[in-house]
């Protein structure tokens, strides 16, 4: 986290004094307050299914026996009945605040609401039952900030040390005003109003749904997996209700995580992590491969790890790259090539056909990795992807502007099957 007391010397340092003893000065910034509720009334909200919405925003997606469920950020789930991908129906909206990720498993859907978990039965997937709420499972968790402004830490500490939820931001403007000392002749000592710190806030059918690549949520046996603010929470679902089946355990600035054999693959904006979970209740870390400084998910297969780095508001940085990494060898991964991309994102891949959101979509036929860019099968433009699921030789991919379907059977000929809005 940055704190805003550099932020403010920097905004003093392009004073110049004059011959007083101290100077004084008044110097405005921008900061992300946050929006809070008691947990009381928080947890009073109903959860509840209503007909269809609009999907405002893209979100996270998972795709689980004919139906797709797309997180709207903040404010729940949307149902679509997917079993014809060339005409897809929305069929409900699960109503949840500070909703963000899902998992599916054995008919149940989990699903994070600011620091709880609650899961459904989906039997029925167009009326999800609500079956429980695990409070606090999930206790250092903020809502993402959606501007390059940092945000108020201490108000937001203060916050949980009065049992109160933090739901949202309100982008403010402040005033502070800075005290310069001098001492023989140049102004080495600062002093302010009290500050805050600040900082940013990222196979289907059967047993598990598939959820696209830029997801915090990852499954391996009985356990859902959560990376959430630093630490990775361990949950078991082999019971009636999910509990926490082991302390947190410190895995640094992840985003995104992908469950691959025995084996977590976790991106964070420095890097990819693989954790072995061959003992499910103690993660071991087996290697990091470090990159530039970036937001990047995961995807792997045949013991090749495809890595997205992109620039933006939360990664600081201006390399878009494709990395392919042989991960044959977990403790020793070995980093093979890198291309230059546009600005990508979310990537899946399915019986040696990546598939890539970068200045729209881009497919292509994996071989040999130093040949990838040779093998493109085509480059659909004028959208902006976010995250895709490739699954029975249908491509779901969430954009910026809406949910877009290509079938993928002939890859001589891949085409667009249906597509359905997103935002206004």
């Amino acid at each position: 986290m940055k704190r805003l007391i550099f932020l403010i010397g920097m905004a003093a340092g392009l004073f110049f004094p004059g011959c007083d003893d101290t100077v004084r000065e008044t110097i405005q910034y921008m900061i992300n307050e946050p929006v809070v509720m008691t947990a009381a009334e928080f947890r009073s909200l109903p959860i509840r299914t209503k007909a269809p919405q609009e999907i405002e925003t893209q979100g996270k997606i998972c795709f689980y026996e004919g139906y797709l469920y797309i997180c709207e950020p903040g404010k729940g789930i949307h149902i679509i009945d997917n079993r014809n991908p060339a005409s897809p129906v929305p069929v409900g909206f699960i109503e949840l605040l500070g909703n963000a990720d899902v998992a599916i498993r054995h008919g149940k859907l989990y699903a994070d609401a600011h620091v709880d978990l609650v899961w459904f039965d989906i039997s029925n997937p167009a009326q999800p039952q609500l079956l429980g709420r695990v409070e606090e499972l999930f206790r250092e968790v903020l809502p993402s900030v959606e501007n390059e402004y940092g945000y108020d830490y201490n108000m937001c500490m203060s916050a949980k040390e009065k049992g109160n939820i933090v739901i949202g931001w309100t982008l403010k403007q402040r005033s502070e005003e800075v005290v310069r000392y001098r001492d023989n002749g140049e102004y080495l000592h600062t002093e302010m109003s009290p500050a805050s710190d600040s900082g940013s806030g990222a196979k289907a059918g059967g047993a598990n749904g598939v959820n696209g690549s830029m997801s915090r949520f990852g499954l391996y046996k009985d356990y859902l997996y959560a990376v959430i603010n630093y630490t990775m929470t361990i949950i078991d679902l082999s019971g009636a209700e999910p509990v926490k089946a082991a302390d947190e355990i410190y895995v640094g600035e992840v985003e995104t995580i992908f469950s691959y054999e025995d084996n977590l693959f976790l991106g964070a904006p420095t890097g990819m992590s693989i954790y072995s979970v061959k003992n499910p209740l103690s993660p071991q870390r087996m290697s990091t491969v470090w990159h530039v400084y970036g937001c990047d998910p995961v995807v792997v297969e045949n013991d090749l790890a495809y890595v997205t780095v992109h620039s933006g508001n939360a990664c600081g940085q201006n390399n878009n790259e494709l990395l392919i990494i042989d991960v044959s060898n977990v403790s020793s991964p070995k980093p093979l090539v890198s291309y230059a991309m546009t600005k990508p994102k979310g990537l899946g891949i399915d019986n040696g056909v990546l598939f890539l959101c970068d200045d729209g979509l881009k497919i292509y036929k994996v071989g040999d990795p130093q040949q990838l860019m040779a093998n493109r099968l085509v480059h659909f433009s004028d959208m902006e992807g976010y995250d895709v699921i490739p699954y029975n030789q249908v491509l779901m991919m969430i954009a910026e502007d809406g949910l877009y379907q290509y079938d993928y059977s002939d890859l001589e000929e891949i085409t667009l099957l249906s597509r359905i809005s997103v935002g206004k």
